[in-house]
């Protein structure tokens, strides 16, 4: 894979990780109820349990990257335990956009500006590969959800909650 494209699959290139892109036609109109991710899971043919979004939360005061499947939600207050913080409250869009270099929807866990303390949700290892976003709307990268931890630095845990 060539390491030109995004900062999210720079990162992987230059880290010789094997990973595959997905693209897919994303849509600019959230009206429609679906999730940026849901939307990739749909348009994709995927689970939405092996799709994950990259959601970005302040603990403590601190932006905290939570990455959890598109068919749930991010738990804040496991969040918050998971990283040993107190309280957790999703990030004002803009600092995230501002902190990761992506805009919302194509937010990935690499190839971020500035590097955030990231928590993977536990059930990603439960998958020989996941789907995280590639860097941009509309963009997929496929990869070992072991790769995924071992280039973001991230803490495992259970801070994805079930589609209610």
């Amino acid at each position: 894979m060539s390491g030109k494209g995004t900062p999210a699959t720079a990162a992987a290139s230059r880290a010789k990780i094997e990973f595959s892109l997905h693209a897919y036609a994303a849509s600019e109109d959230r009206t429609g109820g679906a999730s940026y991710g849901e939307e990739a899971a749909d348009a994709l043919g995927l689970s939405p349990d092996r799709v994950f979004k990259t959601l970005v939360a302040e603990v403590d005061g601190t932006l905290t990257v939570g990455v959890v499947p598109v068919g749930g939600a991010l738990d804040l207050k496991a969040l918050a335990a998971v990283t040993g913080g107190k309280k957790a409250v999703m990030a004002d869009p803009a600092d995230a956009e501002r902190a990761t270099g992506y805009v919302r929807g194509g937010i990935s866990p690499l190839g971020q500006r500035k590097r955030l303390r990231t928590v993977i949700d536990a059930s990603a290892t439960g998958h020989d590969t996941i789907f995280v976003s590639a860097g941009r709307r509309g963009l997929q990268m496929e990869l070992a959800p072991q790769d995924l931890i071992r280039l973001t630095r991230a803490t495992r845990g259970p801070i994805g909650t079930a589609a209610g």
